[in-house]
């Protein structure tokens, strides 16, 4: 019986590579952080006068900023979004302390929501 395939039925290369990973991961959890060489962990887009950008680790279009205002408030950000330029979400948790040391130019490190089977590392300087 010879095999065919429906054009229908097919999918991209980019579909299959992700559904490859997604079921070799499956149930296990994984973070990854850049470590020198070539990758992308420079701090993410334009600084706005007062506005402080994290450094996003394994970055692929994530984008982390407190801006001027979230400083000045001086309060907690449960949720920040950095989901940037990326085909999926991440959030990261700061205490209002966290925020007040960001605004001082001290470093915070904080680890992103998992999504999308991965999390990221977030450093603000």
């Amino acid at each position: 019986m010879p095999n065919k395939l429906d054009p229908d039925d097919t999918i991209s290369r980019r579909e299959f590579t992700r559904e490859s990973v997604l079921a070799m991961l499956a149930g296990v959890a994984i973070t990854i952080s850049g470590c020198g060489g070539d990758n992308n962990d420079s701090p993410t887009g334009p600084t706005t006068s007062g506005n402080v950008n994290g450094t996003v680790s394994a970055n692929h279009g994530h984008i982390a900023t407190v801006t001027a205002a979230e400083i000045t408030a001086g309060g907690a950000l449960a949720a920040l979004d950095i989901r940037g330029n990326a085909d999926h979400p991440h959030t990261v948790s700061l205490t209002a302390a966290q925020v007040t040391q960001i605004g001082n130019r001290q470093q915070v490190v904080v680890t992103s929501t998992t999504d999308n089977a991965h999390q990221h590392t977030v450093t603000f300087n």
